[in-house]
């Protein structure tokens, strides 16, 4: 379960914080919804229950609160708005790089895709899914982990009516497995619709915390729309007749033409209109919304019902096919107006909790057949619930239920904070618009044997990542021919070493094709990840870990040196081809200039990572890799180049000198050369890049944990 408690969030300047001392509770085997108006808190409320923002209070996942969970991502998945995935990536590549990333098998993401029904569209990228096809990817990334709890914030939002059903029906599953559910909405009747108990927010505060059908009796009420040329005197022709006839009736104008009739029936008003020769131009029944302060015990003014029942959905009486709610008998009135509402069933798309027993007040509506099955049933049969009706309270006469309908189970719950020990009961449901059934929703199948933690998982999740888009293969592309070009230009100029030439490094630029591609891939490792945070969906920013940091180095240093082998070995066939063999003859001292040549490009491509890691983008990272010859190779030849003041030779001429002390097995011979590579400019400047780099990148991991 999910126990929130005293979630405040930080108030800027003036204002007042948005989240105020939020506590709440989300059960096993329950789908909670957060209700809340835009500007109420809810998305503040998830990320501060997620860490993702800073505040006061504590969130317990399951008896911890995340950041003592080793993998988060198995405990909670989430789903707080798009995929933040690369758009070029195709849906099953992005899968399995997060398979690598949460360490489950790379099948993982084929029973995914097929569960949520993406299958025939694995190898379509990321930017060209539609809204419904993204939130499905979305719901596929959270379930991929095999987690216990979802927090989902408001994933409906743009959705058709059939893709919010298919997403309802795949949280009711998960919670009927034992999981938990948490899920934002802004919309009452769908908190009904879905959830078996609402927390409602308003002005960040919790104004209301009670069952769904708790909620949709106090808040929810069954209306008539009407709509006419004449609605004033409509409106008191309404009034008139209700007085005549002792009938508790409301008339609420709001605005123009348009009026909400509480507690009558498009046929009363229909005949009311017809025998006075008014024009109608609508006439339909509809669910009016009564503010979230309705939530708390409080009845809405006549003034709040006209603000907030513009956002209710229509429900034409002509298409249900089912009894309408407005046409069962009606109390009669004994003192006020809203004495109609408290004997008035819930609205069409109110829905029930698991729970033993009902609240004293609780009024429940007729036996109807829920037109959707529950996760426990193998087929999608409709099944009868009776509501109990309390003796002290009155409650209109329920209609029959349906013949071909079989008995509902007893509800089997734990005691407060427990875990069911069945399967949930089915919820007490209330007539609902004749809708097309789609077939039953699967869950993937669990993950029963999770594999070790080994160093290779991060490996595995960078090389997917680098392999799963055409960026670094044009990058690769790119350079082969500028250096191939490049190569052919020097050696029609002439004046141009050998060493150069095999390299395609020009003595007028800073750095050779190569080692800028190999820069520049290194800096795409990192800027990729906070352009596109596949990995921070539930951490709020990129995992700075040492496995990812040393996954990301190996990686962009293996692809340095074949971005450099291929480099050499390309412009040397294009000069053997095009001026002969005089051109690609082995120098003497090979070993030495590839060993620089190496270090060269592993370098630059070493500090495109950390400079993209730490400034948190690619240009960045490029930015550093291209600074490296042109400010620091300066700068340290500068302070190198001079005599010490405690001899005449200057510091780079005594490490070319090599060692004073001689090593067994001729092993200061490698170090002697390290120390000659380091000694020329542009190696002791990357070296000394690389380290301010690395220190840089240090400094700013130690400084997010402590925040």
């Amino acid at each position: 379960m999910i126990q929130a408690i005293g979630l405040t969030s930080i108030a800027r300047k003036e204002q007042p914080p948005a989240v105020d001392n939020v506590s709440f509770e989300a059960h096993v085997g329950r789908v909670t919804a957060l209700l809340g108006a835009p500007g109420a808190g809810k998305t503040t409320t998830l990320r501060l229950m997620l860490e993702l923002q800073r505040g006061r209070g504590v969130t317990y996942f399951r008896g911890r609160p995340l950041h003592r969970i080793p993998h988060p991502a198995h405990e909670v998945g989430v789903l707080l708005g798009d995929v933040p995935g690369h758009p070029a990536r195709s849906v099953r590549g992005h899968l399995r790089m997060l398979c690598a990333a949460s360490g489950v098998p790379a099948r993982r993401a084929d029973e995914v895709l097929e569960a949520v029904g993406l299958v025939s569209l694995r190898d379509e990228r990321l930017g060209t899914l539609s809204r419904g096809m993204d939130r499905r990817l979305g719901l596929a990334c959270a379930l991929l982990p095999d987690p216990h709890t979802l927090v989902l914030d408001d994933p409906t939002r743009g959705l058709a009516v059939g893709e919010r059903r298919w997403l309802y029906d795949m949280l009711r599953e998960h919670a009927a497995q034992g999981g938990t559910v948490l899920c934002g909405t802004a919309d009452p009747k769908e908190a009904t619709r879905f959830a078996d108990h609402v927390v409602t927010l308003e002005g960040g505060r919790v104004v209301a915390d009670q069952r769904a059908a708790d909620f949709a009796r106090t808040r929810l009420r069954p209306r008539v729309v009407v709509r006419s040329p004449h609605a004033a005197r409509l409106s008191v022709l309404l009034t008139q007749r209700a007085r005549s006839a002792q009938r508790s009736v409301e008339v609420v104008r709001e605005g123009g033409n348009r009026l909400c009739v509480y507690g009558s029936s498009c046929a009363e008003v229909g005949e009311t209109a017809f025998r006075n020769g008014i024009v109608v131009h609508q006439l339909a029944d509809e669910v009016g919304d009564m503010g979230p302060g309705a939530g708390a015990g409080a009845e809405p003014s006549q003034g709040q019902e006209s603000q907030l029942s513009s956002a209710a959905v229509d429900v034409q009486s002509a298409s249900d096919g089912e009894p309408e709610p407005a046409a069962a008998p009606e109390p009669e009135a004994t003192a006020a107006p809203q004495s109609a509402e408290a004997a008035a069933a819930p609205g069409p798309e109110a829905a029930a909790t698991p729970d033993s027993g009902p609240e004293p007040g609780f009024t429940p509506s007729a036996p109807e057949v829920d037109p959707q099955p529950q996760p426990s049933t193998p087929a999608p049969a409709p099944i009868p619930t009776p509501a109990p009706t309390l003796a002290s309270t009155p409650a209109p006469a329920p209609a029959p239920a349906p013949a071909a309908a079989s008995s509902p189970e007893p509800s089997q719950e734990a005691p407060h904070g427990g875990v069911p020990q069945a399967a949930p009961p089915h919820r007490p449901t209330t007539p609902r618009p004749a809708i097309s059934r789609p077939a039953a929703v699967t869950l993937p199948p669990p993950v029963l044997v999770r594999p070790a933690p080994t160093p290779l998982r991060p490996v595995r999740y960078e090389l997917r990542r680098a392999a799963g888009v055409a960026t670094g293969y044009i990058v690769g592309a790119c350079v082969l021919a500028v250096s191939a070009l490049a190569a052919v230009v020097l050696a029609r100029i002439g004046h141009t070493p050998q060493p150069r030439l095999l390299a395609a490094w020009p003595v007028e630029l800073p750095l050779p094709p190569a080692a800028l591609g190999a820069g520049l891939l290194g800096a795409l490792a990192f800027g990729d990840e906070f352009r596109h945070p596949a990995l921070a969906v539930d951490r709020g920013t990129v995992p700075r870990r040492l496995g990812l940091l040393t996954a990301k180095l190996f990686v962009a240093s293996l692809t340095a040196l074949a971005l450099a082998v291929l480099t050499v070995g390309c412009t040397a066939e294009v000069l053997y081809l095009v001026y002969g063999s005089e051109l690609v003859a082995l120098p003497e001292d090979w070993p030495a200039l590839t060993a620089g040549w190496f270090a060269l490009v592993m370098g630059c491509a070493w500090a495109g990572v950390l400079a993209a890691g730490v400034f948190r983008s690619t240009t960045a990272g490029l930015a550093a890799v291209v600074a490296v010859p042109l400010l620091v190779v300066p700068a340290v030849h500068k302070l190198t180049e001079g005599p010490s003041t405690r001899g005449p030779a200057p510091f780079d001429g005594r490490l070319r000198d090599g060692l004073p002390l001689r090593w067994p097995f001729g092993g200061e011979q490698h170090l002697e050369a390290l120390l000659r590579l380091l000694a020329q400019p542009v190696g002791g400047a990357m070296a000394l890049s690389v380290l301010a780099l690395l220190c840089a990148y240090a400094f700013t991991g130690l400084r997010s944990r402590v925040r």
